[in-house]
């Protein structure tokens, strides 16, 4: 069943999360991490995304008390592209290689694979030597993780669009924002996920 924007957003939140620490978040840290006002919001899109078969409740009276439904079965080879920047932008160097991907990790469109250097988007769950799973497109909303090209060179930032210009955010409080007058950003693709366990395999 097709998710709204927003049912996807706490989706692929709920994707990395797990990916990245073996559990659920709390809905406190959803609310936080999406931007809800409220914890009624996280309930509301919890309770659609369990209603359309996306994740199971385990029990009320438990903090971290969900878990992915597996929509599909198998894996799926994607594009992978080279290395992005989670700090300065470098340039994402395209070589001959595929790396497999669950299925569950895509919705529909092109995808691409990129590793992580740099630890700006730490607060994320991104970490040095991740690879990111991309869903291909031109834009975004604000508040997105995104790999945006800036004057040529690649880089993953969490977007925000101010008027006449950009500001690509890291997740690393000891860092600033980036920020460019819009023309000079692309938009490569939205981070729809990371894995880790390819690491070997890509000679991590």
């Amino acid at each position: 069943m097709q998710l709204s924007p927003a049912q996807k957003r706490v989706h692929d939140f709920l994707l990395t999360y797990m990916a990245v620490h073996g559990h659920a978040p709390s809905y406190e840290e959803i609310r936080k991490h999406l931007g809800f006002r409220s914890l009624n919001a996280v309930y509301k899109h919890i309770k659609q995304l369990e209603q359309r078969g996306y994740v199971r409740s385990l029990g009320k009276n438990r903090k971290r008390a969900l878990e992915l439904v597996e929509l599909r079965s198998g894996g799926t080879s994607i594009p992978f592209l080279g290395v992005v920047a989670a700090g300065t932008p470098i340039e994402a160097v395209e070589v001959p290689e595929t790396v497999d991907v669950p299925e569950s990790l895509l919705a529909g469109g092109e995808h691409f694979a990129l590793r992580v250097r740099g630890d700006s988007m730490i607060e994320e769950g991104i970490r040095e030597g991740d690879i990111l799973i991309v869903k291909k497109q031109p834009t975004a909303e604000n508040g997105q993780t995104v790999v945006a090209l800036v004057n040529g060179e690649a880089t993953v930032k969490r977007f925000f669009l101010h008027g006449a210009a950009v500001e690509l955010r890291p997740a690393n409080s000891a860092m600033a924002s980036l920020r460019v007058p819009a023309e000079k950003v692309e938009i490569l693709g939205v981070v729809v996920g990371l894995v880790r366990h390819y690491r070997h395999r890509l000679g991590l």
